[in-house]
């Protein structure tokens, strides 16, 4: 590599994408944490959102940075980054292995100036040569969601025991120095010698707070709190991994997963399902205050979430399809009956957040779009699309109707009870997922579309096998939530992308393949100010909406928690929700419990 002058360089103890930082360099804990919490006790969960090769309902490997087997959960608290995020603020991160980082001059390398004391569980120390070990291992052999996001890294390098050096080419994204901050850090000791690609129970060399301490593959897995954790006095710690113990627990079925909650199977859960929320709670444990139930804003983007068309089969190329497809189903009708009016209903790729697109275009969304025009449908220069409101029914005629008409201009035709496709085929939608939990909403929507001829189903298979046909592309239609950061970047590429279109296990589920989307994409990421960034995803929220390339779902912008009443937490940070990062055991309360 060459050698970038030291005197061109920034030198600073935070990143931020825009540079602004709301602690200074002596800062003691965040604020957003109680820092003498005391530390004890244990919590149970389930696990509530995944990363790499997990998935919710099972487990069979310990290594969930590539693309074999079915990640655990917890094992990120297993391993220490270079830099945390700071939960109140929208991007910003400071040091955790590294003291400090320092960037060049035109923000092509950084130079991350390493603690001398990081160790690993195992007490051999860890130094630049693992940072760099594991730059580049996650890049070549990771899941996709780490190697798509490091294809831009240059190269990394280890100069001396406490500084690595890491260069990046010069179409990265502004965030990519952030991410590969937030990497985990791997021994390049003990991954010499074993296969980082294989499935594995045996849990990996780490450094963080954490270790694995017991586990049953499938069922549970219990992390110990590391009682000499070298990082455990940082800033950065400070109030933070409370609990001796964590354990996340496995059920196959929703409804048991509840049971075996009401029944103190374990200890913290949060409520996705409405209907359990709105009437499932009326048990002796709530009514006695042993269990509580809280709700939390949630200030973060509540990003997309909805039934997704497989855009590689010939089936779904017409738009016209799609939509008529998506008329079908009546939110409206769903909502009231099966989710208690909980949710609003998701029209945005960006919901809750200040990326949505709304009214007319602005100047500065026209500036982009304008040299589209001609590449994108003409809508998008008006109001932005969003799915109808139905009349609550569960089949409205005249949104039914709209959609046959939508059919018959896109050239497909009923013979008897069968639409054709204009190639002659019968037009079929399977619905894929692993859970039968969205049957009751789905159900509605799969007789609305044997209404038009369209011949329906809905499959249900397990775990593993629901996540090799995802990461194969193998299905018309399944669900899945995606969140946004509060300042996005190279994630648009890996949502939206082309290139990652192609790419087998990437997170563009949907096969978006645009170059008009494309463009968009890159002027988000190559913004200068959160105005441009702004700017940028509003119209790039009105190119994806105009291509009708979803079925979207709904929303709702808060958390809903239910917990033994035997813990204690500050007030959640607005840009995430720090369970369990910053809650804590409460003595008195866990012995009134009987859980001391």
């Amino acid at each position: 590599m060459p050698r970038i002058a030291r005197a061109e360089e920034r030198e600073s103890h935070g990143l931020s994408i825009f540079g602004d930082l709301k602690y200074g360099p002596d800062f003691r804990h965040f604020d957003y944490v109680r820092a003498d919490a005391p530390k004890g006790g244990a919590m149970s969960l389930q696990i509530s959102g995944t990363t790499g090769n997990q998935t919710y309902d099972t487990f069979n490997t310990l290594n969930i940075h590539v693309l074999k087997g079915d990640g655990a959960a917890g094992m990120d608290f297993t391993f220490d980054s270079l830099m945390v995020r700071a939960l109140d603020e929208p991007d910003a991160m400071y040091g955790l292995v590294a003291r400090a980082v320092r960037a060049s001059g035109d923000g092509r390398s950084y130079r991350f100036l390493l603690r001398p004391q990081a160790r690993f569980h195992d007490g051999s120390r860890l130094t630049a040569r693992d940072v760099a070990f594991t730059i580049g291992l996650l890049k070549e052999k990771g899941h996709p969601v780490f190697s798509q996001a490091l294809r831009h890294v240059a190269g990394a390098a280890a100069e001396g025991e406490e500084v690595v050096r890491v260069d990046f080419a010069p179409e990265s994204s502004r965030d990519l120095p952030l991410q590969v901050a937030g990497l985990p850090i791997f021994s390049e000791a003990y991954w010499s010698g074993r296969d980082f690609e294989a499935a594995t129970l045996e849990a990996p060399l780490g450094s963080g707070p954490y270790r694995v301490a017991r586990f049953e593959s499938g069922r549970f897995i219990a992390f110990e709190r590391v009682k000499d954790y070298w990082a455990a006095d940082l800033p950065v710690n400070a109030g933070q991994h409370n609990f001796d113990e964590l354990r996340y627990e496995y059920f196959r079925d929703r409804q048991v997963a509840f049971e075996a909650f009401k029944g103190g199977v374990f200890t913290y859960r949060e409520e996705f399902t409405a209907r359990l929320w709105a009437a499932g709670y009326d048990f002796p444990a709530v009514r006695d205050g042993r269990i509580r139930r809280e709700e939390i804003p949630d200030g973060t983007p509540s990003g997309m979430q909805g039934w997704f068309f497989n855009l590689r089969r010939a089936k779904f190329a017409d738009p016209r399809i799609r939509e008529a497809i998506g008329l079908c189903f009546d939110f409206e009708a769903t909502n009231r009956n099966i989710m208690y009016g909980a949710y609003l209903r998701t029209v945005s790729y960006f919901e809750n957040s200040p990326f949505k697109a709304e009214g007319p275009p602005g100047a500065d969304e026209l500036a982009l779009l304008e040299p589209l025009r001609g590449r994108v449908p003409e809508e998008v220069f008006g109001e932005p699309w969003a799915p109808p409101v139905s009349d609550g029914s569960g089949q409205d005629r005249a949104l039914l109707r709209r959609a046959n008409t939508l059919l018959l201009e896109a050239g497909c035709r009923r013979e008897g009870t069968v639409l054709k496709l204009p190639s002659g085929e019968p037009l079929t939608v399977e619905f894929l997922d692993f859970d039968p939990v969205l049957q009751p909403h789905t159900l509605p929507f799969i007789a609305n579309l044997g209404r038009l001829g369209i011949q329906a189903t809905s499959r249900t298979v397990d775990a593993s096998q629901y996540q090799r046909r995802v990461e194969d592309f193998d299905f018309d239609l399944t669900s899945r939530r995606y969140s946004h950061s509060a300042t996005p970047g190279e994630a648009l590429r890996q949502l939206f992308g082309s290139r990652a279109a192609a790419v087998r296990g990437s997170p563009n589920l949907a096969g978006f393949s645009d170059p008009a989307i494309d463009e968009l994409v890159e002027k988000a990421i190559g913004a200068q100010s959160r105005p441009d960034l702004t700017a940028a995803c509003r119209a790039l929220d009105r190119v994806l909406r105009a291509g009708r390339y979803w079925v979207p779902m709904w929303y709702k912008a808060k958390h809903t928690l239910a917990y033994w009443d035997m813990f204690s937490h500050p007030d959640a940070p607005r840009y995430g929700l720090p369970v369990p990062l910053a809650w804590w055991q409460d003595a008195d309360k866990a012995r009134r419990l009987g859980r001391s």
